[in-house]
């Protein structure tokens, strides 16, 4: 990893909050390639950048092909950050990428470094800039209780003894269910008081620079097919096949990350090469467009919206910028 090194005239760092990038949106809409041009481009405006990690696959050492993590040369000598910096047998959670990343850009921002934020994690950004309910540990009895119920039983519950969280969830939806109920019955207090309360954001400490790539679905959906068919044969069956070795345990978020399930049931005779690239690609467009509609959605209006290949990154820099334009 690359250090960035500060210049001494770095211009947006003269007293006011500083500055801090954000280049979001779908898988394998560019985002990579959009960070490393605009790093460049500050670059040649006298402004040193680096770029922080915020996708929840690329942060596992296991997972450098199947996360479409940047190669060195696609770094082009731009420092890189929280790539790979999580052994897949832990968990990274959105409190611990969120803790890794403030001390990240604290430092960058002391030496006068712009940092930019690139990934399609929307509750990695979130916790960071807007901080985290204080929920307290659950009560492991509770837990158990609650995630042995069917889930028709487990929202009956929650309709009953948080309504409010209930009414604002599909009843199919088992993980939210689950959460909202074992939160509820071992605090006292309904989830979405607790979400009042969040603590340790950073977003009104820092001049946010925000934009999210919203490309036409079609040229994305291609891509993602082109990238998962590509991955496969260019290291991602290898990578499984190590992961695999390494007996870890099913519910840890690096085996199931979009891949491994698919390139493992190949690997173990329960489907072709075809139908594993066929099965890996449609996940991939699934992924992309559930975050599609969450960046849609979710972010303020103030966020710049991009549409590639057609925006480029001179433009996202003068948006994004406009202090530094010559």
């Amino acid at each position: 990893m690359t250090r960035a090194m500060a210049k001494p005239d770095a211009p947006l760092f003269g007293g006011r909050k500083p500055p801090l990038a954000l280049i979001a949106g779908p898988t394998a809409s560019g985002k990579s390639a959009f960070a490393v041009g605009l790093a460049q481009a500050l670059e040649n405006t006298g402004q040193s950048a680096a770029i922080i990690n915020s996708d929840s696959a690329q942060v596992y050492a296991d997972l450098t092909v199947l996360s479409a993590r940047p190669s060195e040369d696609e770094m082009t000598g731009v420092p890189h950050h929280l790539f790979g910096t999580w052994d897949g047998a832990q968990a990274c959670s959105a409190a611990d990428w969120a803790a890794e990343a403030k001390r990240v850009i604290a430092e960058l921002h002391g030496a006068h470094v712009v940092p930019i934020l690139v990934g399609g994690t929307g509750m990695y950004l979130q916790t960071l800039l807007d901080g985290i309910a204080p929920i307290p540990p659950i009560d492991p009895a509770i837990r158990s209780e609650v995630r042995a119920m069917p889930q028709d039983e487990a929202y009956a519950a929650l309709t009953q003894e948080d309504p409010q969280s209930a009414a604002a969830l599909a009843p199919a939806d088992a993980a939210r269910t689950t959460r909202a109920l074992e939160v509820v019955r071992s605090t006292g207090k309904s989830i979405r008081d607790w979400r009042q309360e969040k603590v340790g954001g950073i977003g009104e400490e820092v001049d946010l620079r925000a934009a999210v790539l919203l490309p036409d679905r079609g040229w994305l959906y291609e891509r993602c097919d082109r990238r998962f068919a590509q991955m496969f044969d260019e290291g991602a069956v290898e990578e499984v096949r190590e992961l695999l070795a390494r007996d870890l345990d099913p519910a840890l978020p690096v085996m199931r990350a979009i891949g491994v399930r698919e390139i493992a049931s190949y690997l173990s005779g329960g489907c072709s090469r075809e139908e594993a690239i066929a099965a890996g690609a449609q996940a991939t467009r699934n992924y992309a467009k559930r975050q599609y509609t969450w960046f849609r959605r979710q972010p303020p209006a103030s966020w710049t919206r991009a549409a590639p290949p057609d925006f480029k990154t001179d433009a996202m820099k003068e948006i994004l910028f406009p202090d530094l334009s010559r």
